[in-house]
């Protein structure tokens, strides 16, 4: 009630300002204003507006003090695993800072992006504001899938702390999820350009993974519905480990009719 009273306050005092010309120059130019447009500002404007904010402090008064709360450890429907393909990043002006993934002697291609817990629509993030530490020995062993320190990180604390999982079990689900999953061929290194289509790169990893079903996996590049580039591979798996159907979040696929896969670097 006092942030309410003192937000009403606040509203009152900054439109009260403008309900009369501050200036008489002001008060000409509104008294010599043509008929049709001549502004009334206490007759109409100014109640419409005052109720909006009005409106507006109710709204944001009514949300609960934990409302940036995004879930709770452990309780999610499943997980979206998120292999980015790590030469569009590269090739982004977040790439380009990047010199462990992207200027380093080894050449990456698909990447662990995260390990997502996800509900069937939406998903949680954020789950403890303080997760655990994270060892370097820990960091370190995961750079051959996760080619990022400050990746890693990131991972952990918006994903990994809703899974319910301490950081060793988290990340060694995410290894295991990643190992299931057998790149084509065509992906593995390519040193030119790969021009496909979203449904040949999905139908790629299903002749690939004869485990892998259509409604299992989801693919990423934006919104453009030309000519894209390749962001991200999703295939969905359940708490356990295993491969289910991915929820409503992966249904939003790949709509270019041409998908870029730039060559490794």
């Amino acid at each position: 009630m006092p942030l309410l009273l003192h937000s009403y306050r606040t509203a009152r005092k900054i439109l009260s300002r403008y309900q009369t010309p501050r200036h008489p120059a002001s008060a000409a130019l509104l008294t010599s204003a043509p008929r049709a447009l001549t502004i009334k500002p206490t007759q109409s404007f100014f109640p419409a507006i005052t109720g909006f904010f009005l409106t507006l402090i109710l709204a944001v008064s009514a949300l609960p003090a934990n409302s940036y709360a995004r879930g709770t450890p452990g309780k999610f429907d499943y997980y979206s695993l998120v292999l980015s393909w790590s030469p569009t990043f590269c090739a982004s002006p977040a790439g380009r800072n990047s010199q462990q993934q992207c200027r380093s002697v080894r050449k990456f291609a698909f990447v662990v992006h995260g390990l997502w817990p996800q509900y069937t629509r939406g998903w949680p993030e954020y789950c403890r504001k303080r997760p655990a530490y994270l060892s370097n020995k820990l960091i370190r062993n995961l750079y051959d899938i996760m080619p990022s320190k400050r990746l890693i990180i990131h991972q952990w604390k918006k994903h990994g702390s809703c899974s319910g999982l301490p950081a060793r079990g988290y990340f060694s689900l995410t290894r295991d999820m990643f190992g299931q999953i057998k790149i084509p061929a065509r992906y593995l290194s390519p040193n030119r350009t790969i021009l496909t289509t979203p449904a040949q790169l999905r139908e790629d990893f299903i002749k690939t993974n004869r485990w892998l079903k259509a409604d299992m996996i989801s693919v990423q590049c934006g919104n453009n519905t030309g000519r894209a580039r390749l962001r991200e591979v999703r295939v969905c798996f359940n708490r356990q480990g295993l491969p289910r159907n991915c929820g409503r979040n992966e249904s939003r696929q790949c709509r270019a009719n041409r998908l870029v896969l730039p060559p490794v670097r």
